[in-house]
């Protein structure tokens, strides 16, 4: 809670915005990078790098028409709910990425980066570049990234990409992608509840006591590996708006039905109940909101603690009609978050399996 408070005095708080996500978000004739990983310092940098007019113009002198910054995972939430930077897509896009063999550098932070893109990596030209002390993976090119000389460090990267241009071979880039309006931050839903002076969760609960909605359901978390990729994020979502409930998400989850066309007003005429289509329309919303990376899920808590306090459901989290889910999890920090939840009130639900299910032992204690 106090990393997404902090971010948002560094870098804004979000506000909503269109973007575009899936891998064809890629560019045959531009110099591609993807950022990946958790901490927005050095993404927010090189997104400001990119547009340098100097920069533009180098890569222009290696055969390209532009610079093409996209993203995979956390850090791609993070600049597109900012700065409107398209998504190639969630946690397990970013081998498909780079097998494109259209992407000069990827370059990571920390958390769910997979250590085999340092082999897959060269097979396809792409540079993998890690930048954190704590990441060092082998095979790697690492350039530690400190604050010091943070603008110097990633226009090196951003050069070291466009360097990499010429060294293209075959490129096969999806022809997959779509629109979406990410950026719905817990002071923009106030917002649009009531406009600038009167912005109030009362509409939001209004609508529930009156039966328009039957609740709210925030749907988040990573993909996993051990399931088809996106699926249960899709149909726990698309059975949530046909029985009228409002679903908020974040991270790859976002990115998961993102992809499927759900983040756009549009989805609330085919997949909404009359109910929640109603809700939609009256305040101009999607039927599903993108509410930040996947370490922003304290803004669906605080959504929560907004409408309980607002009054009329109950008096705490815990009689308010919400549930989080985590149709895909596979980290232990989906762990934490989730007993963070617990902790709150919330009614918390986990998919997949259990990671000690197979031992007795540590299910006893």
């Amino acid at each position: 809670m106090m990393a997404t408070d902090i971010s948002d005095v560094l870098f804004g708080t979000p506000a909503p915005l269109l973007s575009r996500v899936n891998l064809g978000v890629l560019k045959h004739d531009e110099v591609n990078l993807v950022v990946h990983g958790h901490e927005p310092t050095l993404s927010s940098l090189i997104v400001r790098v990119c547009y340098e007019p100097e920069m533009i113009e180098y890569a222009k002198s290696k055969g390209a028409k532009g610079i093409n910054l996209t993203g995979v995972c956390c850090t791609s939430n993070e600049t597109m709910m900012r700065q409107g930077i398209p998504s190639a897509g969630n946690d397990l896009n970013q081998e498909l990425c780079v097998m494109t063999g259209a992407v000069e550098a990827m370059i990571v932070d920390v958390q769910r980066i997979m250590q085999s893109l340092s082999d897959r990596a060269p097979k396809f030209h792409t540079k993998f570049i890690t930048t954190s002390p704590k990441v060092k993976i082998t095979g790697a090119t690492h350039i530690e990234f400190t604050e010091h000389e943070e603008l110097n460090i990633a226009r090196d990267i951003v050069k070291i990409a466009i360097d990499n241009y010429p060294n293209r071979k075959q490129v096969q880039i999806p022809s997959a992608v779509s629109d979406l309006i990410p950026g719905f931050s817990h002071e923009y839903i106030r917002y649009m509840l009531g406009g600038y002076y009167r912005g109030s969760f009362r509409p939001l609960n209004d609508a529930v006591m009156s039966g328009r909605l039957r609740g709210v359901a925030g749907v988040v978390g990573c993909n996993n590996p051990r399931t088809t990729q996106d699926a249960g994020h899709n149909y726990i979502v698309k059975e949530l708006l046909k029985n009228d409930v409002l679903v908020v998400q974040t991270g790859c989850g976002a990115l998961a039905n993102g992809k499927y066309g759900l983040l756009m007003g549009e989805a609330a005429l085919e997949y909404a109940g009359p109910g929640l289509r109603e809700v939609c329309e009256a305040i101009g919303i999607p039927p599903v909101l993108h509410m930040g990376s996947c370490v922003d899920n304290t803004r669906i808590l605080t959504v929560l603690a907004e409408m309980a306090t607002e009054g009329g459901l109950g008096e705490d989290i815990s009689d308010i009609p919400g549930v989080g889910i985590a149709p895909e999890w596979m980290s232990e920090k989906a762990l934490a978050i989730g007993a963070y939840f617990a902790a709150s009130g919330a009614y918390v639900l986990f998919g997949v399996s259990s990671p000690i299910a197979n031992s007795e032992e540590v299910e006893k204690s």
